[in-house]
């Protein structure tokens, strides 16, 4: 299984954010620092095209884990909550595609 790993600790609104997002996913330069951007950069982990380091296998599941959520959600809760609102979203679209969903995410 695939993991990308974001401090929870050090985000503190979106700048930060998509900072570690970028770092950790391999955004590409063009990254747009918006939640559009992010979703659309992790919508397409299973194609040649893809916009993240990550490339995954047909049943590869990519791990997003945030460590330290609990301050993240005290610096951050609606951020928090958009990005949990995010993976389920994108997680349907690739079920929507008839691929199995790509992202877990798991709050420590």
């Amino acid at each position: 299984m695939a993991i990308a790993e974001l401090n929870g600790a050090a985000i503190d609104g979106a700048e930060s954010f998509h900072a570690a997002s970028k770092a950790a996913f391999g955004f590409p330069d063009t990254y747009g620092n918006t939640m559009d951007a992010w979703v659309d950069c992790l919508s397409y982990l299973r194609d040649e095209d893809a916009m993240s380091k990550f490339r995954l296998k047909p049943n590869e599941v990519l791990e997003i884990v945030v460590k330290d959520a609990a301050v993240m959600r005290e610096k951050a809760p609606d951020l928090l909550d958009e990005m949990t609102y995010c993976v389920a979203g994108i997680n349907e679209r690739y079920e929507d595609y008839g691929e199995k969903p790509a992202l877990k995410l798991v709050l420590r």
